[in-house]
């Protein structure tokens, strides 16, 4: 889907298990709001990096039944770095070399790094929309939730119809800066480009919606 290569880390996956506790303990009318939205956090946030299971049916580029990864932080692929590396010292005005260069560095988890290469790649070929949803994801993991979201904004600004940039700007509202309000305004949005989009359980989003506003009445 990127311009560049088709990274697909920029979707935030959902714990399957987590959420099917989430969707009974939403169900219980006794259920706390404080509860509520940390056990939603939970099961949103848990794999931040896990893979594509934010199923967007009707989407063609976006793949399905994608199962997620482990939530460990993988090997770096060190040979392939280096040579990544290597390839922006020699190249250093290349946009997709650096942007090869931050994806693989998002691939093993070393989020600072990855932010510089995308940030790079940016300076030199700007306005790529599922980029800017990947440095968002890294400023997240980054303990940036405020710059997560203005990558994000990024993205939608400059694709409205960006789906996954909608989605993961609603996790982190609703996980990092204790936002269920604009975290559901988000998601209403995305409901408006595709109404068909399902969570990893099988759930439609506007499901896990509409019990979060039921909740913060």
């Amino acid at each position: 889907m990127h311009i560049f290569r088709t990274h697909l880390k920029n979707y935030v996956p959902t714990n399957h298990s987590l959420f099917k506790q989430v969707a009974n303990s939403m169900t219980n009318t006794t259920v706390t709001k404080p509860t509520l939205y940390v056990a939603i956090a939970i099961s949103l946030i848990i794999g931040f990096l896990g893979g594509v299971v934010f199923s967007i049916y009707n989407a063609p580029d976006a793949p399905a039944n994608v199962q997620p990864e482990s939530t460990g932080a993988p090997a770096p692929n060190t040979s392939k770095i280096a040579r990544l590396e290597e390839d922006v010292q020699t190249h250093p005005d290349n946009a997709v070399s650096w942007a090869n260069l931050g994806h693989a560095y998002f691939d093993s988890n070393q989020f600072t790094l990855a932010i510089k290469a995308y940030n790079t790649s940016l300076e030199l070929h700007p306005g790529n929309p599922d980029l800017l949803t990947d440095l968002g994801v890294m400023y997240r993991r980054n303990g940036q939730p405020q710059k997560a979201i203005e990558s994000f904004n990024r993205a939608i600004q400059e694709n409205p119809r960006h789906e996954q940039a909608r989605f993961n700007k609603g996790v982190v509202l609703l996980n990092d800066l204790n936002d269920p309000v604009r975290a559901v305004d988000v998601w209403e949005e995305l409901l408006i480009i595709n109404p068909q989009a399902s969570m990893p359980s099988g759930s439609p989003l506007r499901e896990l919606v509409e019990k979060i506003k039921n909740q913060i009445k």
